[in-house]
């Protein structure tokens, strides 16, 4: 009996450690020769060759954009090798593509090198992962020795040497003109990916069997590893995509198969033995987690039992010396002339007394009433924007999202401050948007018959309505791209989208729990809010596709069918579908906001009104990310400056806002 215990221990033992190759073949501690590709010979194998890899769609690569953005894969010779249409842009999640590689032998090992932009935070072992197994950790190190794996900063431009091979003189006699790089996956095994290829397994075995190939075993395939396919042309995923069963009358087929058949029962038991490993292990950690939980949770509750628990976590989280006050310009013109060094950790929110307040206010007199509970204020000849609340909502708020990387982002609003009293009532200071909200412009409101923004027969033009939307994507993509972890918004609106002086767009509202007021900002919510409470980027697109359609047709997000009262209540992300599916021009040019005249691009216009029917789509999962709009609206921007076809001018008061030009002479 001890015997046999000991026996399934080994058994056991053996099966984790060829399952977990492939996982160990992306670490950067990996001392397998197969971690840095396969091997080549210049005196045996030709010195370059064209050939192909297989990459699946994920979470990182679900689009053309993704794919050109992050990998400098160009988007059109991808698309010609798959057969995309022009229009294709997002992909399904799990769909294979075909990958053209220009394969090298360098430094003794055959690679294809191209050029991955970094995200925050992110490591050479995650984009190992996110390549699944086409390259590994220590290949990235190795191509990029001053970098340091882990925690990379935005936007480093790394060497990413993709796993490849050109096939010898003999392979090519054996009619193998190409080998195809495929990142395998779990349950693949090589007969089924013989008939998948149309190749024979015998085929895959042998050319798998070259140097540097040491984690291939024909008997069990590890995931995360690369496979050679050796092809007699180009790869065609039209038998790949679909499931197929194994024609056990196909001789290559037979054999594994038959090898397989025998050790059926044996792999059961042994997939048994893992399976209650890994429970055990999970179980292990979670308890750990969750008693890790109470402490901190308990060690946190001691440093908060004196005093009032809301205003002593608010304590926590926001400075409240006034003795020591932040600058928030990075120069000497700030409030009180004292700069601190902020680091990425640092809060740069101040403290200001309801004394302060009331000054700056000219204690809340209603002429400086900006819209509703916000007030306009100056304090050291700072313009401000001072927002009343309830203080129990102040304590909701999470302060540590306002860190030094949100306070500087052109397209967020800044949080600079509190006033955080005893009271019902509390303050947040804002910095100060002199031309109102988007709302403001596209159908009115307070703001747009009071001081803040003269009272005139203007409106927003063409060339000003796209920036305004590439301001609030990059917004959008730095909250879902690039913070750690990804923060959604909510409260995407016309009336949380603020312009500055030069018209520049911040989201406004960052940080604050949102509400639903009524039912136009019921015309913000995807569908997917109405039936359950959802957090995902996909809501934030969903409204941001609104926002478009706003802009595009300068109507509210819900309005009566025939813009009366008494008609039935119609959204704009409805009546877009219905517009589009017509295929009707003029129905489009009509829909249009009359304010424009004819001073637009019908043709911009059209691409708009597509890109915001995309955003609004029912299914989540088929609207686009942040970063394809944003490489989408900075075309369109691009686009409409090359062809001059808005001209703006500044006026000379510092009130009044931008207004279009007569003529179309002139460039902004």
């Amino acid at each position: 009996m001890i015997v046999a215990f000991q026996f399934r221990a080994f058994v056991f033992f053996l099966f984790v450690t060829l399952s977990a190759l492939g996982e160990d073949l992306l670490s950067c501690e990996s001392k397998s020769p197969s971690a840095s590709g396969y091997q080549c010979d210049r005196n045996v194998h030709p010195l370059q060759c064209g050939t192909f890899a297989i990459l699946r769609t994920n979470s990182f690569y679900d689009s053309l954009f993704n794919l050109s953005s992050y990998l400098g894969i160009n988007r059109y010779v991808l698309g010609e090798a798959n057969g995309f249409s022009p229009d294709t842009e997002f992909l399904a999640i799990d769909q294979p593509l075909i990958i053209p590689l220009d394969c090298k032998c360098i430094g003794g090992f055959f690679e294809s090198e191209i050029t991955r932009t970094t995200i925050k935070g992110e490591s050479f072992y995650s984009i190992a992962q996110s390549l699944e197994g086409l390259t590994t950790c220590k290949a990235i190190q190795e191509k990029n020795p001053n970098v340091t794996p882990w925690g990379l900063s935005e936007k480093i431009l790394l060497s990413i040497p993709l796993i490849c091979a050109c096939p010898s003189p003999e392979e090519i006699s054996q009619w193998t003109k190409l080998l195809l790089s495929y990142p395998v996956k779990q349950g693949d095994t090589i007969a089924a990916l013989a008939i998948s290829f149309n190749t024979t397994a015998e085929r895959i075995i042998d050319v798998n069997r070259r140097s540097g190939g040491g984690s291939f075993r024909p008997e069990g395939l590890s995931p995360a590893s690369t496979l050679l396919i050796p092809l007699e042309g180009k790869p065609k995923l039209e038998s790949f995509t679909k499931p197929q069963q194994q024609n056990l009358g196909y001789p290559a087929a037979s054999v594994a198969s038959s090898k397989i058949h025998k050790k059926k029962t044996k792999m059961r038991m042994m997939r048994v033995y893992i399976a209650v490993a890994v429970v055990g292990f999970v179980a292990i950690v979670a308890l750990a987690a969750v008693f890790l939980f109470y402490f901190l949770k308990r060690k946190r509750n001691n440093l908060s039992k004196e005093g009032d628990t809301e205003l002593q976590k608010l304590s926590l989280s926001v400075r409240t010396t006034s003795e020591k006050k932040v600058s928030f310009d990075g120069s000497q013109n700030d409030l009180d002339g004292q700069i601190i060094d902020a680091t990425p950790h640092k809060l740069l929110v101040e403290t200001y007394t309801i004394e302060e307040i009331k000054k700056a206010t000219e204690e809340f007199n209603s002429s400086n009433i900006i819209e509703d509970s916000v007030f306009h204020g100056r304090i050291s000849g700072k313009n401000l924007a001072i927002k009343q609340m309830q203080t129990s909502s102040i304590s909701k708020i999470d302060f540590g999202l306002f860190n030094d990387a949100i306070h500087h982002h052109p397209n967020i609003i800044r949080l600079l401050g509190t006033c955080v009293t005893e009271g019902p009532d509390s303050f947040l200071v804002f910095e100060y948007a002199k031309n109102g909200s988007l709302k403001d412009w596209l159908h009115g409101g307070l703001a747009m018959k009071n001081q803040f923004i003269a009272s005139c027969d203007c409106f927003l033009a063409w060339n000003q309505r796209l920036r305004i939307c590439l301001d609030v994507a990059t917004a959008l993509q730095f909250m879902h791209h690039i913070m750690d972890p990804v923060y959604v918004h909510r409260n995407i609106k016309s009336r949380n989208i603020f312009l500055d002086e030069e018209f520049n767009a911040k989201v406004g509202n960052f940080g604050m729990t949102p509400r639903v007021e009524d039912d136009v900002a019921k015309g913000y919510l995807a569908p997917e809010c109405l039936k359950q409470e959802i957090i995902a980027p996909s809501i934030d697109i969903f409204a941001f596709g609104v926002i478009l359609l706003e802009v595009l047709a300068g109507q509210t997000p819900i309005r009566s069918g025939n813009g009366t009262e008494g008609e039935d209540e119609v959204a704009l992300s409805e009546k877009i579908k219905v517009i589009l599916e017509s295929e009707n021009a003029d129905e489009l040019r009509e829909w249009v906001d009359s304010a424009l005249g004819e001073n637009y691009s019908f043709d911009a216009a059209v691409t708009l009104a597509n890109l915001a029917r995309a955003c609004v789509e029912e299914e989540p999962s088929l609207r686009p990310n942040a970063g394809e709009i944003v490489e989408k609206l900075s075309r369109l921007v691009e686009e409409i400056l090359l062809e001059g076809e808005e001209q703006l001018i500044i006026s000379e008061s510092s009130c009044k806002p931008l207004f279009k030009a007569e003529t179309t002479s002139t460039t902004m």
